[in-house]
């Protein structure tokens, strides 16, 4: 073979693999499963998956697809050993991802490659997926446009994401609900707490539109605490308040976001009912619209700060004539020990 043929193999070579990248990056998994010899082999040994054969690499790979976000693929040619009809080789990977799921980060890996000339040209033999170095830290950035194409904060999530929601607060050790509507929680709500109890109830829009809030803090059904407190001397009776309001028997609220992941977000001004959400409380109760599922962490944050805030200070605002603010913030990733939480996640949105 003259030095010419082994020029022109290497561009050939290097050529499928930009080519494959940019099928990746076009979501095109018909043209990048056609890359691979009929035979062909994609192992991914770290993720876990392996698909052989062209039809398996179409639909394999369509399948992790739609569990992106996003995901933006570099690659740099590495070497290349050409042994007749066959060669071996590698190129080395940058890249950048989040999932629906809430993972998300970046890494830097191999593929180790071997390839055969057909008549059709170059093809992969095999590509074998290595990670070299991972970096899961929340990704900060965004694609240009992307704001504009998000979803509003108070669409009901579709009922997949609203399943997926559950099953991972599930897994996480909440009790989950899911139920149709307001009305349903206000029923469900009544039969969880027994006559009689000391409850808590945050101040919360859901609680309002419900009739939760009504229910429990007047009539004699219950002990109100919320009641109890306003009728309080705040500066000669401010211990005896704090300790009332951190130890009810059941506090009851709503959250600013629940993710995909399985996480709730509590946002609070004040910070009063935050105590017996972390283990004061002897049961808490979250009643939650499907407008707050988010699919992770940082767009849960981002729901707090861009939605629920700005909605929830034109309130106080009106009401009493004072500003609201994110003073607490709290993550649950499972109900505190001494605290079982209990999530009734709602088809229909209601709340902020």
């Amino acid at each position: 073979m003259n030095d010419f043929q082994a020029i022109a193999d290497r561009v050939e070579i290097q050529a499928l693999q930009a080519e494959f990248t940019d099928a990746v990056m076009m979501r095109d998994r018909a043209r990048l499963s056609k890359l691979f010899t009929p035979d062909g082999v994609l192992r991914m040994p770290d993720i876990p998956v392996e698909f052989i054969g062209i039809e398996q690499i179409r639909v394999g790979g369509e399948k992790l697809q739609e569990q992106w976000d996003f995901f933006v693929q570099n690659t740099h040619p590495g070497v290349i050993e050409i042994n007749g009809d066959t060669a071996s080789g590698r190129a080395y990977m940058h890249e950048t991802v989040r999932l629906k799921n809430g993972f998300q980060g970046i890494n830097y890996a191999i593929y180790h490659d071997r390839y055969r000339r057909t008549a059709e040209g170059w093809r992969f033999a095999e590509r074998v997926y290595e990670i070299r170095y991972l970096d899961t830290s929340p990704l900060t950035g965004s694609a240009p446009g992307a704001a504009q194409a998000r979803p509003p904060f108070t669409d009901p999530t579709p009922a997949d994401r609203l399943e997926r929601a559950a099953a991972a607060l599930a897994e996480h050790g909440f009790t989950v609900e899911v139920l149709d509507d307001a009305a349903a929680a206000r029923t469900r709500v009544h039969e969880l707490i027994p006559a009689g109890a000391s409850v808590f109830t945050g101040t919360s829009e859901t609680l309002r539109l419900s009739g939760l809030d009504e229910d429990i803090n007047t009539g004699d059904r219950y002990r109100s605490i919320r009641t109890r407190a306003l009728s309080m001397d705040q500066p000669t009776e401010a211990d005896h308040l704090r300790r009332l309001t951190a130890t009810p028997d059941v506090v009851v609220g709503s959250v600013a976001a629940v993710t995909e992941t399985g996480s709730l977000v509590i946002a609070s001004g004040t910070g009063s009912r935050l105590p017996g959400c972390v283990g004061g409380a002897g049961r808490a109760i979250w009643v939650v619209g499907a407008q707050k599922v988010v699919p992770d962490l940082p767009t849960a944050l981002r729901r707090v700060q861009e939605h629920a805030l700005p909605l929830e200070d034109a309130r106080t605002r009106a009401a009493d004539e004072q500003p609201s603010a994110v003073n607490q913030l709290l993550v649950l990733n499972a109900p505190a020990r001494l605290t079982p939480g209990t999530v009734l996640l709602l088809r229909e949105a209601v709340g902020l």
